[in-house]
């Protein structure tokens, strides 16, 4: 007999001045066919038009706080705790969920396993800002991703990996720009069974906060692998990058 699962998505998107991108964030969530939402938006006091849009779904949205923040990371700490799902997903301001029925789609995946999995993840859309698709993102999710996955980038997008709530520690804020690699892992260290999708979940919108941030956020992502998988191996694993690249050449 198939077991059938009926989990609920705490949906969190992260705002500041975002009137610009955030109605297609909000449309690709409110029209999803699978209903067991619950979508929160933390809002850093935006000054422009960005709470005027969102209050025209306000009855669609489970949670809206608007206050100032210590930043990004820690705003997405209220959304963990303001969150009651099963799992949190974090849907930036610009970002969507591919399709209407993406996350009906998760569910049918699960479909046939013994329980839920504590990290569900999959593949993710690269889109410019009218949301016309450039290309995949040049990072593919491995077949069975593990932590020890993550020593060759961050192979899976943020926002396309879901993680049960009860497996989401806080973000440290320690980090300006890349506190979400360091907090993929830390939930994966503790995770047991990481699902597979093998779908599109997510449409990313090309400039992120990341990519305008690159070298600081690599001097970061350096830090973190060292802390997680020692000195000696991240730089090894450095050396073989530069390598690889002279090679290319």
């Amino acid at each position: 007999m198939l077991t059938h699962f009926h989990p609920k998505f705490s949906i969190i998107t992260v705002t500041y001045n975002a009137a610009a991108v955030i109605e297609d964030t909000l449309q690709s969530v409110i029209t999803q066919t699978y209903k067991n939402i619950e979508y929160i938006i933390v809002d850093g006091a935006s000054t422009d038009r960005t709470m005027e849009i969102i209050g025209r779904y306000r009855k669609h949205i489970h949670t809206v706080v608007s206050e100032p923040d210590r930043g990004l990371y820690d705003a997405m700490n209220k959304g963990i705790r303001l969150a009651t799902g099963d799992y949190v997903c974090f849907l930036n301001a610009g970002d969507e969920l591919h399709e209407d029925d993406t996350l009906q789609l998760i569910v049918h995946s699960l479909t046939g396993l013994t329980g839920l999995p504590d990290v569900i993840y999959g593949r993710t859309a690269i889109v410019d800002e009218e949301g016309h698709f450039l290309r995949m993102r040049r990072l593919e999710p491995p077949e069975n991703l593990t932590w020890h996955s993550f020593r060759q980038g961050m192979l899976v997008c943020h926002q396309a990996f879901f993680a049960r709530r009860d497996h989401a520690v806080p973000y440290d804020l320690r980090y300006r720009f890349s506190a979400d690699f360091d907090w993929c892992i830390r939930v994966m260290k503790q995770s047991t069974v990481l699902h597979n999708t093998r779908l599109t979940l997510i449409d990313y919108l090309n400039e992120g906060m990341t990519t305008r941030n690159h070298r600081a956020s690599l001097t970061e992502r350096f830090r973190i692998m060292c802390r997680h998988y020692g000195y000696v191996q991240t730089i090894l694993l450095h050396l073989k990058f530069a390598l690889r690249l002279l090679y290319k050449k």
